[in-house]
């Protein structure tokens, strides 16, 4: 039966109690109490009832020696035992969950020590009574003061029931040093942490300025701007939020200039405040020189930069002079190419500089891609500018900031699109949000959705949709790079979003935004909402902003994407070039090691190449290259790792493969080859394939030593009839029977 008490609560009844009814067992049970809180209960109370009980007996006069203990005595002692272990594991348990620790806890906790500590020295005599101070040392520090200070008259009551009423001058001294050790020790712990706070504080403060000193830099905000605005807290979480947005575009430019230029040193350096000094703003150097303390404007290479206005390119076998970014004593540069950082007015704002150890000069296209990274680094500062007028505006800033964050930090083109989709819904209450990229197949206008929250007729269907340019929303918004529409989507007789087939119902409030970068239009950002009149001037503006932000942010992943492809692919037959290919071996050959796994390596060359460079021209040999290329790639496997060794060589890493699957796959490729058909003017040619393998552990342990073996298995090959395929088990079976011959 279920406890009348769970029904109708504990409000007390008017009337005679309820008698018990009998269960079928014949056993009576009380209302609302079941025999698993009474055991509960007991536990809960075994903690304060062992302390109750250690102070009984202290006052009684036992514990006064460890041969004089009785089976009382030690009941009592594991009862306080017991007791200890509660307090503890119930303190541990609530600190462990989060549950606030209450001032019961607390004072189980510290009196069951402090229980143990006085029947310790009365066991062992005075001279153990310092356990007690360095235990209230112990006491104060951690538990709150409430605690400590009940904590603190209960060892007085202890210590009275050891030496009252004989020794009271023992007892007086004790209670007095109690006392002034606890609170000395207590002020002391406050004083210090009070210290720390006060550090804390003013390190947070010179942040702050250092922060604030950077935005000026960046005209983010004028001298004395910080006595004219209210909000100082708000303030320092914008000049926080939009310094590090700032850095991390210039960031993320500065890397995809290293990785295009192969610079020794690639460098941001702004004008201060007072446009007399130079300062980094940011970097990617090899070199621990790089001059990082402000530096005269007027100087050097960068000082006639500033006056003019125009790139510098330069170089010299014998090192540059005029060269001011580095420290005294810093590396003879060869090299240098350096743009102006301008505005639109023609103002110049820095120096964006990358330079060469060795006299290798910097060309015209390097100058090209330098200036366009020193634009997406101004626009950086300019969209900051245009967030700092909306962040006086609103209060929505923090999420837009957030926003921006999330799209500057996205990498890819896919994380972009995420993160627009994010950030549009943060700053607008958005039922259906999509992004979507134009782009040009076989001389016709082409949009592809990329990316869509919300829920549609067709469901997640329309993402990777593509529709022809018609007369949609989004086609005209692409066409004439304005948003649209111009009025509420409730006043349309008929809403063509994307295209005929495509319909989105129950949009009330629409507006479309063109990803806008420079003078190319990539895409739209589509946001809805089922409410009429939804989007507030200002949330539309800043949906404006985010859409800016987020053409550039694809433009840049779009950028780093070619730009890495350009450093790890030879661009001739797009496989793996040779300083990518060594990274890679290096890495399968550490996995193969650490577990034990095998590993093959194929160096093949096509046989009699020079004579078709020689025949059909080098034209004609570089589709052979790039056909051999193809037929590597389609016959590897997808874990094989397939590059251009060089010239005419090509080189296959094989994980988890011995020297028998090498030999298999090696033959399949040679085959291919050997059938494969180039058609030329001089008519049909064919061409075949020498290659040698090796494998790793059983005829080499280190990679120079694989790729020697390979390549004395190919050039055995080649002076053994080419066209085949020989491992290193081959290579020196023949070569006994060779010398019997």
């Amino acid at each position: 039966m279920t406890p009348v008490t769970s029904l109708l609560g504990s409000r007390p009844s008017s009337g005679p109690s309820p008698r018990p009814r009998s269960s079928g067992s014949g056993q009576h049970r009380a209302i609302g109490f079941t025999p698993g809180k009474w055991l509960q209960t007991a536990v809960r109370a075994v903690p304060m009832a062992s302390v109750l009980a250690v102070f009984a007996f202290l006052a009684r006069g036992h514990f006064r020696s460890v041969a004089a203990l009785s089976w009382p005595d030690a009941a009592v002692l594991g009862a306080l035992v017991i007791g200890a272990v509660l307090a503890v594991t119930r303190r541990v348990r609530r600190s462990m969950s989060g549950a606030p620790i209450l001032l019961r806890d607390e004072l189980e906790f510290g009196a069951t020590l402090l229980s143990a500590a006085f029947v310790t020295v009365a066991l062992g005599g005075e001279l153990l009574f310092p356990i007690v101070y360095l235990l209230m040392a112990f006491l104060v520090t951690f538990l709150p003061r409430p605690a400590a200070m009940t904590l603190l008259g209960g060892a007085v009551l202890f210590d009275a029931m050891l030496t009252l009423p004989d020794r009271w001058g023992v007892f007086l001294g004790r209670t007095i040093f109690l006392a002034l050790f606890a609170g000395l020790y207590h002020l002391v712990l406050s004083a210090r942490l009070a210290a720390a706070r006060r550090a804390e504080e003013d390190a947070v403060k010179n942040k702050i300025k250092e922060i604030e000193e950077r935005a000026r830099t960046f005209r983010l905000v004028s001298s004395g701007a910080s006595d004219s605005m209210p909000g100082v807290k708000d303030q320092e979480k914008w000049l926080v939020a939009a310094v590090k947005e700032i850095e991390g575009a210039t960031g993320s430019a500065l890397e995809v200039a290293e990785v295009a230029l192969h610079s020794h040193t690639v460098g941001v350096f702004l004008l201060t405040s007072d446009d007399r000094s130079l300062k980094l703003h940011d970097c990617r150097s090899s070199s621990e020189q790089i001059q990082r303390e402000k530096f005269a404007a007027g100087e050097g290479i960068f000082g006639a930069l500033l006056k003019r206005g125009v790139p510098v390119r330069m170089n010299s076998s014998g090192g540059l002079k005029g060269v001011t970014h580095y420290e005294s004593g810093g590396p003879d540069v060869g090299a240098i190419l350096a743009v102006p950082i301008v505005e639109g007015g023609g103002l110049v704002r820095g120096v964006l500089v990358a330079d060469r150890l060795e006299n290798k000069p910097f060309n015209e296209e390097d100058e090209r891609l330098l200036v366009v990274i020193a634009g997406e680094v101004l626009r950086a500062i300019e969209v900051e500018r245009v967030m700092s007028y909306i962040r006086r505006s609103r209060d929505e800033k923090d999420r837009f900031f957030r926003a921006i964050e999330e799209l500057n930090r996205a990498g890819s083109p896919d994380q972009v699109f995420l993160a627009v989709l994010e950030s549009a819904r943060q700053i607008a209450p958005l039922e259906f949000c999509a992004v979507t990229l134009v782009s040009e197949q076989n001389g016709q206008r082409m949009h592809r959705i990329m990316r869509m929250s919300g829920v549609t007729s067709a469901g997640r269907a329309l993402e990777n949709a593509i529709f022809a340019d018609n007369n949609g929303l989004v086609a005209n918004v692409v066409r004439y790079g304005a948003p649209l529409p111009g009025r509420d989507a409730g006043a349309m007789d008929r809403q063509i979003i994307f295209d005929d087939d495509t319909q989105i119902r129950g949009l009330q409030s629409l507006k479309i935004f063109p990803l806008v970068a420079g003078d190319r239009i990539l895409g739209t950002l589509v946001t809805g909402s089922r409410k009429k009149a939804a989007f507030a001037s200002d949330e539309l503006r800043m949906l404006e902003v985010i859409a800016i932000q987020a053409a550039q942010a694809v433009l840049r992943a779009q950028l780093y994407e070619a730009m890495e492809k350009m450093a790890t692919t030879d661009g001739l037959t797009g496989l793996f070039n040779h300083r990518t290919f060594q990274g890679r071996f290096d890495e399968q050959l550490a996995t193969a090691r650490r577990y034990s796994r095998k590993l093959s390596f194929i160096l093949t060359d096509i046989d009699h190449f020079k004579s078709v460079n020689d025949t059909y021209g080098h034209p004609m040999g570089d589709q052979v290259l790039k056909g051999v290329a193809k037929i590597l790639k389609e016959q590897a496997r997808d874990t094989d790792i397939v590059a251009r060794y060089g010239g005419e060589e090509f080189a296959i890493i094989m994980p988890e493969t011995d020297a028998k699957g090498a030999h298999i796959i090696a033959e399949r490729i040679r085959e291919r080859v050997m059938k494969e058909v180039f058609q030329t003017e001089q008519g049909p040619l064919k061409v075949t394939l020498s290659l040698g393998i090796a494998t790793f552990p059983d005829t080499a342990l280190e990679k120079q030593a694989l790729i020697d073996l390979s390549d004395q298995c190919l050039y055995f090959a080649k002076r053994h009839g080419r066209n085949q395929s020989v491992t290193v088990a081959q290579m020196q079976a023949a070569k006994p029977r060779a010398a019997e011959g």
